[in-house]
Order: structure tokens, then C-alpha cells, then sequence
């Protein structure tokens, strides 16, 4: 198994057992290995001891918040290689742990058959092996007959035959003592509900979704537009931030400084004399409409995402209601965010009530739950400290272990990590940045690799309201349509900010930012006018939901072809089986090339077999595989991407 292996402490100097290289383990069990519930999590481990002995091992796991453990047993591969399983039925947080002991009965069967076979002399060991049978104690019902008679047996016949019974073995495995048991460190594991690892994700901004020029949008004008956002095939629809905005240092069009009159600021700038983080923005209706908003999400099989964001605007009511929570500077001015940020406000989470201002964010978050929100996206984290985070995380999934935490922020690559072994469900990628075949090749091997694919979950986001990349500046339909199927391929997860199926491109000049971006005024669009790709993204949409290959990260492997400016790569998942094979032109020109397939295989009826066919997923047209490949064709004006599923 191709990974890296975290070591650990073997229980205490003295135990008779050494418990190594546990898989997985996150950084020695410091961090929360990730999982999806109701699927299979594999635990293997070295254990062994001096001597020639039979060893015991168990898997013994729990919910965090039980008393119980359960208990599964490990295999033997060789090598002292241990291997065991177990399943957490339903989302939560969990512990598990390695037990090791001597199976004394065992070890003495083994003696006497090696002595047996030699031809010595075993009538006192035979003693011995009846004398550990009545040791046995805590048997089963059955158990214990198996026990008895057996021992019967052999008091009446004398033949050491009645103590060699399998049956007897199995009877004894768990009915002995185990005075040398050794138990491994907890390990804790967090198990998500399937939407963790599988969601397709639309971005907008509610306050544009009027079709009126000039007019705010309400929850209303986004209820109208849910239908749309599923029949593109999009699970999640995330809103940017719909809080009163502020109106000290509100920023105007284009992020001036200065905001001029009608300007509506930047919903990044919470809080105003209308409320704070737990309010809605008055244009944007009431709790009542932010009700029927949920309940139509749901209706269409969509969930609502928030952001949530840990900053203010120096309007936000927290301030004078709570001017403690805050720094200030000598003139009695409270300090404002360093850099572009002048409508933002940074909480002291380090302060003297840092409980309340804890407190307060969390039964923010609780609010928005308690109206159906279960998946928040999480702004700004660099903005406080790792203890609050690891603190929220662990209070709301206890509370609310089906709550989905998105990591939004593009940061330090290790801060990103770090953030992610906290607990944060999903996380932002570099993604969209990574745009040459030995970058995403690269780039994805490390997302894939271990450890990270224990704890790491890659969201990518081909755009969001603060990027667009330089790749998508000029407006060709292949380029919109070959980055939005490489995310939607590679990647479970993944996402668009709204105007991408619209082919939006205009950018401020030399930088990766939308002209007129609708962070800092509101926008009205025909969301069906010509050229635009939403039919496009639906049957990328399709295909992923109909082929469970696509619906994971981590089992995914990139294939040798020649052509520079195309990249191609397989995904497989076991439950239930599905291969699918994917090649997308990184280019605009048309090519024609040979992709090699001599050793790839599918599951089917449980054995491995070669791939023969490869079916279109769109078309439904299939091709045979001749001399150990194919001769492909792509013509990225028409489609950059070629989606195939893989027969034997």
C-alpha cells in the first residue's frame, strides 16, 4: 500500500505488545482521519512480541460520546500485518483503537502440533491444553457447550484428538483471560454523511438575482431562480454573505474607496444598525421568505450553503453592544482590517471574554441551523486563531454532526492543511491555477496521496466573486467548458460562481478580478441568453451522478499519452462498480492522437478483467479496444472533453 505511515507509541514502557504503524493515522492521532458513514474504514497496524507465540488482535471503535466499545477482529497477512474493519452507521465523530494480546490456547495447539509431528512424546502437554479449558470464563452459551464437551471427551477417551477440534478453537478464542492485553492509543476518526465527499456547487450573490435593472434582489427573485440552478444539476446552491452591510468606509464600484450615493457595499462588510450576523439584509425579505427558500431547496433536491464569516463592519451592533471583543487604538478609533480592507473589522479573539465572542459566533451558526441551514462555507480563517476553530468544529459537530464545514479561503498551502485536519469537511483547492498537464498531474498526485487524502478534501471552484483566472479572460466557450470538466471529473467536489455558464470574462486589466464586480454593486442578467453553456453543464452534471466513479477524489489515476496539451485519467470506485475514463484537450486545436490502455482493467463479478469497450457517456456510442488502446479524436469547439465508461 502505497503510503505514508504515522508511528505509534506502543501503550506504556513494559506492555507486552508493540502496536506500530497504525493506518490511518493523522500526525500520530493528533488530527481526525476523515471517512464517509456507512462505508468500510480499514485499520492496519504491526503488532508483535518476543517468543514464539499466538497472537490475538481486535478492532475495538465507538461513537466519542458512548461508553460501549464494539469490537472486530484482525487478520494475520504475514509479516506481523495486521488488518481489521469496521463501519460508523451514521454521521459523528468516533474513536477507534488496537487491542493485542496472547492467545494462550492457541499457542499451546501450536506447540503440541509441531511437538506431535516430531514424534515426541505429548501426553503431559495434552494435560496442560485440558487444564486451559478450565480456565475458560465469560463464554457464550455456545461457546461454553463446545468447551465442555470437548473436555468430556478427551477425560473419557484420552486421545488428545477431542482438544485439537477446530470448533474448540474458535470456542476458546474469546473464553480465556487475557492478562497481557495491550491497548493502542485512541485514534479519532470523523465520519461525514455522503454529501461530504459528493456535491456539485452554484455560487451567487442574492442581492443580483432580480431581473428588474436597478432593483435589489429578494429571496423571492432566488426562489425563481432554484428551478434553473437544479435542472443544471447543481446540489448546493451557496450564497455570498445576506447581513445588513455597513456604512462606515463602505466601498463603491470596482472596490473604490469611496462609496457614492445608491452604492450598495460589500456584503463582506456585516453589521449594521439593522443587526448582525444572526439578521437578514431588510432588501432581502424577511425569515419567513428565508423559510420558503429552504423548503424549496428542498423540494428540488438542493441544499442551501451560507458563508460565514468571522469579521464585521464598524457599523455591526457587537460594538457598542460589545466593545470588549474588539481592539482599539489610542484615539479611541477601533482598528480596522490591515490592507485593502477598510469596511472590515477584526474581533480580538484573544481577549478578555474571548468565551462570549466564541459563544457568539457559534450561536450564530446554531441560528442559521435551527432555520435549515446544514452547510456553511468558512471565510477568512487566518483571521482567527487555530483554538477557536478546532473549538467551533468539535462544538457544532457534536451538536449537529450532518452540518457540512466548506474551508473557502485560499491560503498557505500548510495553513490550508492545517485548517482541513482541524475538522473542516471540504477545503478550497490551487485549482484554478493549475492549468499546464504536469501541474494538474502534479497537483492532484499530491491530493490523492497519503496522508492527505485521510484528511484533505478538495472542493474546486473554477471561479468565485474575488477570481477570475487569467485562463478564462478570453471568453472561448472550450476554455469555460474544458475547466468546468476537469473540476466536475476530477474532483467529487466542485463549483462555479454565477455568470460562469454566461461565459462572464471581463476582468479589471492585469488582474485576476471581474470588472464590475457584483461585490460592490448589483447586477441583473438574462440568465438565458445566447451562448451560454448551462445545457453543457447539466450533462457533465448527469454523468456525474449516474457513474459513481465520478463521485470521488481519492482513486484516481492519470495515463501515459503523448499529446502535451491533453490530459487523460481514470476513476474507479467498488461500491457499486464503475470505471470511467476521462480525456480533456488543455488547447483549443483540434487533435487526433493514440491512447494506450493495455493494463487497465475493471471489476466485474468480483475478478479483474481487461477493458474491450469503451462506452461514450453522452453518446452512448461504444468503441472497441484494438492492439492494446485506442485512436482518439478531440475537437475542443465542440466539446473538450471526452467521458467514457469503461467495459470488459
Amino acid at each position: 500500500m502505497n503510503k505514508t505511515i504515522q508511528t505509534v507509541e506502543s501503550a506504556t514502557a513494559g506492555s507486552a505488545f508493540f502496536i506500530e504503524d497504525v493506518y490511518p493515522v493523522i500526525d500520530g492521532g493528533r488530527f481526525a482521519v476523515k471517512r464517509i458513514a456507512g462505508e468500510r474504514v480499514e485499520v492496519w497496524a504491526d503488532i508483535y512480541r518476543e517468543g514464539d507465540i499466538v497472537i490475538g488482535a481486535a478492532l475495538v471503535w465507538r461513537r466519542e460520546q458512548d461508553r460501549d466499545w464494539r469490537r472486530e477482529p484482525m487478520t494475520l497477512h504475514g509479516n506481523d500485518r495486521w488488518s481489521g474493519a469496521f463501519i460508523p452507521t451514521e454521521p459523528g465523530q468516533y474513536v477507534y483503537a488496537i487491542e493485542a494480546w496472547t492467545d494462550e490456547f492457541a499457542t499451546w495447539r501450536h506447540g503440541l502440533e509441531r511437538k506431535r509431528l516430531s514424534g515426541a512424546d505429548i501426553a503431559l502437554d495434552a494435560l496442560e491444553g485440558a487444564g486451559l479449558l478450565t480456565k475458560a470464563h465469560g463464554a457464550c452459551q455456545d461457546a461454553a457447550a463446545v468447551i465442555l464437551r470437548q473436555c468430556e471427551d478427551y477425560l473419557q477417551s484420552g486421545e488428545v484428538a477431542p482438544l485439537l477440534a477446530a470448533e474448540l478453537s474458535e470456542a476458546m478464542a474469546d473464553s480465556q483471560s487475557r492478562p497481557d492485553v495491550t491497548r493502542s492509543p485512541l485514534f479519532p476518526l470523523i465520519a461525514d454523511r455522503d454529501e461530504a465527499r459528493f456535491s456539485a456547487w452554484y455560487q451567487m450573490m442574492p442581492r443580483s438575482q432580480s431581473r428588474e435593472p436597478g432593483r435589489h434582489g429578494t429571496l423571492r427573485d432566488c426562489i425563481a431562480r432554484v428551478p434553473d440552478i437544479a435542472a443544471m444539476g447543481f446540489d448546493v446552491l451557496y450564497f455570498t454573505p445576506i447581513h445588513p452591510i455597513g456604512h462606515t468606509r463602505r466601498k463603491g464600484r470596482n472596490n473604490s474607496p469611496v462609496a457614492t450615493k445608491g452604492d450598495p457595499g460589500s456584503p463582506y462588510a456585516i453589521g449594521a444598525a439593522e443587526g448582525g450576523h444572526d439578521a437578514l439584509h431588510p432588501d432581502l425579505g424577511a425569515i419567513e421568505d428565508f423559510r420558503a427558500l429552504v423548503a424549496t431547496c428542498l423540494e428540488y433536491g438542493v441544499e442551501l450553503a451560507l458563508d460565514f464569516a468571522v469579521q464585521c463592519s464598524p457599523d455591526h451592533p457587537w460594538l457598542t453592544q460589545h466593545p470588549g471583543w474588539f481592539k482599539w487604538r489610542p484615539d479611541r478609533s477601533v482598528r480596522a482590517a490591515e490592507g485593502p480592507y477598510p469596511d472590515i473589522v477584526i474581533p480580538d479573539f484573544g481577549c478578555v471574554d474571548r468565551n462570549a465572542l466564541w459563544s457568539a459566533f457559534r450561536d450564530v451558526m446554531l441560528f442559521w441551523i435551527d432555520h435549515g441551514v446544514t452547510i456553511f462555507a468558512v471565510d477568512n480563517h487566518d483571521t482567527a486563531p487555530f483554538p477557536f476553530w478546532d473549538w467551533l468544529i468539535r462544538d457544532i459537530r457534536r451538536r449537529h454532526p450532518e452540518v457540512i464545514l466548506f474551508s473557502k479561503t485560499f491560503t498557505r498551502p500548510k495553513l490550508m492543511e492545517g485548517l482541513a485536519k482541524l475538522g473542516l469537511t471540504q477545503s478550497f483547492s490551487y485549482f484554478p491555477w493549475r492549468t499546464q498537464k504536469w501541474e494538474l498531474e502534479q497537483y492532484l498526485g499530491e491530493l490523492i496521496d497519503y496522508p492527505e487524502r485521510d484528511f484533505y478534501r478538495p472542493n474546486l471552484f473554477v471561479n468565485t466573486p474575488d477570481l477570475l483566472p487569467y485562463h478564462l479572460q478570453s471568453g472561448e466557450p472550450w476554455a469555460f467548458k474544458s475547466r468546468v470538466a476537469l473540476a466536475a471529473t476530477l474532483s467529487g467536489n466542485y463549483g462555479i460562481y454565477s455568470g460562469f455558464e454566461l461565459l462572464e470574462h471581463e476582468a479589471i486589466p492585469g488582474r485576476e478580478e471581474y470588472l464590475d464586480s457584483e461585490k460592490y454593486q448589483i447586477r441583473q442578467r438574462d440568465w438565458d441568453r445566447p451562448g451560454n453553456i448551462k445545457a453543457y453543464i447539466a450533462g457533465l452534471n448527469r454523468a456525474r451522478n449516474e457513474n459513481t466513479a465520478l463521485q470521488q477524489t481519492a482513486n484516481l489515476r492519470f495515463l501515459g499519452i503523448e499529446d502535451g496539451e491533453t490530459v487523460a485519467f481514470v476513476k474507479e470506485a467498488t461500491d457499486p462498480a464503475s470505471t470511467v475514463l476521462v480525456v480533456i484537450a488543455l488547447s483549443r486545436h483540434a487533435r487526433e492522437f493514440w491512447l494506450p490502455l493495455g493494463n487497465l482493467t475493471v471489476d466485474a463479478g468480483g475478478q479483474r478483467h481487461h477493458v474491450t469497450v469503451l462506452e461514450n457517456l453522452l453518446t452512448g456510442e461504444q468503441s472497441r479496444i484494438e492492439w492494446g488502446g485506442i485512436r482518439l479524436r478531440i475537437d475542443p469547439d465542440r466539446d473538450p472533453a471526452l467521458l467514457f465508461r469503461c467495459l470488459a
